[in-house]
């Protein structure tokens, strides 16, 4: 009879110590990044819809309610992203960018306090995003910047490597 192997197996079930913890470091890299990101966002939108409606900058008022527009997102949006991504995946009951979303009522107030029309719109995204009257609604992490459009890729794979991980250490796939 042969012995019986006390050898460890291979690989531990379910992420490893360096998935988890290199899931923690990009979330916190997402994290970093749409605090970054968020506030450029809401002026370069007020900035944008401003121009394409009235061809020309905004006047130093705008620019003013713009600014402190982006510090409020910031400040409302950023901390509820970063809680999110700390969060343990299986805890996470929606994703960082819908989060983000919702920041468009910022420069939306702002264009809409300084009279400017709401932008025509297709009946998809009248449907989807009806509280955004100027179409500034950020279908990725790119739409924030496009520096975090890999920042945001990065997180999504790992967040599924792990739930993988975890799926197949309880036998389900």
């Amino acid at each position: 009879m042969a012995p019986e192997s006390t050898a460890a197996p291979a690989t531990p079930p379910g992420p490893s110590a360096s998935d988890l913890a290199l899931l923690a470091e990009v979330a916190t890299t997402l994290a970093d990044g749409v605090d970054a990101a968020l506030p450029g966002w809401v002026q370069r939108s007020v900035d944008r819809v401003w121009r394409a409606q009235r061809g020309a900058a905004p006047p130093a008022e705008v620019t003013a309610a713009a600014a402190a527009a982006a510090a409020e997102a910031a400040a409302q949006v950023c901390p509820r992203v970063r809680a999110l991504l700390a969060l343990d995946i299986d805890e996470q009951r929606t994703n960082p960018l819908s989060l983000v979303r919702p920041a468009t009522r910022f420069p939306t107030g702002v264009l809409a306090g300084f009279g400017v029309e709401p932008v025509v719109r297709d009946a998809q995204a009248v449907r989807q995003f009806p509280d955004d009257p100027y179409d500034l609604t950020p279908m990725s992490f790119a739409d924030l910047d496009p520096e975090l459009l890999e920042a945001g890729i990065v997180w999504g794979a790992a967040k599924a490597h792990v739930h993988l991980a975890r799926r197949r250490a309880e036998g389900r796939r």
